[in-house]
């Protein structure tokens, strides 16, 4: 059952579909490629003073912008599954563009879909995004509890026992509200064997796996390497989580210091049953033709 937390209610959606890309599917070797980054609608910083001396970007456009998620879709196009937080959804800020949908463009990602979760109608629509190569069977929109917004994005690829759920998500800076917060998504995956929570979680691994309520899912933490502030790592707050039923193949925290955050990437090796549940992509033929 879907909940309503303040004045957004929880819903089932579909993700949308970028015209200008073909649907690439699952690599034929069954791994996929994950990343996790908060963008902050594209302003670069380098410095904590840039808080304070760039911080009009967060109201105003500003035209390095366009150079700086530029960066991003040459980063983000050697991924699968991609979660993204600190995104604008289209307003003055970012020149009216919807950063998620242009991302895509440029990543030549087929499929998106955009989390509004503060609409400050013209000035500024704060949002948490998501880019798949894989069309998701299910995908749900969850406001989170606590005041208004915080939302996590709930995928499922695969039916049955062997399906794979991902939630996307950005928590709460306070503890008692990311501790609600967690608690519903607990509520969410419950039965879920395959399973991968990812995004901006403002606190560490520790915390999450043994003081939070996803304690008893026996989740992996594969990296711990700080991924904040980006010009001097000191915490590590940017989490890609994992059940032990997922065989993890590569971590990385990226050195691309183009946010405030650093972005964190694994890539697993998912489970035969799911794998044989989901589409592949199509390889090319010695001469280069498509097979």
């Amino acid at each position: 059952m879907l909940r309503r937390w303040g004045d957004r209610e929880a819903s089932s959606c579909d993700a949308r579909v970028n015209p200008h890309c073909d649907r690439d599917g699952l690599p034929v070797d069954g791994r996929l490629r994950l990343l996790s980054f908060n963008i902050q609608v594209g302003i670069s910083t380098e410095r904590y003073r840039h808080y304070l001396t760039r911080g009009w970007q967060h109201l105003l456009p500003h035209p390095g912008r366009a150079g700086n998620l530029q960066r991003i879709g040459e980063l983000l196009g050697e991924y699968d599954l991609v979660a993204l937080q600190e995104v604008d959804g289209g307003s003055l800020r970012s020149g009216y563009v919807n950063q998620v949908e242009h991302l895509a463009q440029l990543a030549d990602f087929p499929f998106w879909y955009q989390q509004l979760n503060r609409n400050l109608g013209r000035l500024a629509q704060h949002s948490n995004g998501l880019l798949s190569r894989l069309q998701p069977t299910l995908l749900e929109d969850h406001p989170l509890p606590g005041p208004p917004g915080r939302g996590a994005i709930l995928l499922r690829f695969g039916q049955g026992r062997d399906a794979l759920a991902v939630v996307m998500m950005h928590l709460a800076l306070g503890a008692r509200t990311r501790t609600r917060q967690l608690a519903y998504i607990r509520e969410r995956v419950a039965g879920f064997r395959h399973l991968v929570l990812m995004g901006d979680m403002n606190t560490h691994a520790n915390d999450l796996l043994e003081h939070s309520p996803l304690r008893d899912l026996g989740l992996l933490a594969p990296q711990v390497e700080a991924t904040f502030p980006s010009w001097r790592p000191q915490r590590c707050l940017d989490h890609i989580l994992l059940s032990p039923s997922l065989t993890l193949e590569r971590v990385e925290v990226l050195s691309q210091p183009i946010s405030d955050h650093l972005p964190v990437a694994v890539d697993i090796r998912l489970p035969d049953g799911l794998r044989a549940d989901l589409p592949l992509a199509l390889s090319p033929s010695p001469q280069g033709v498509p097979a």
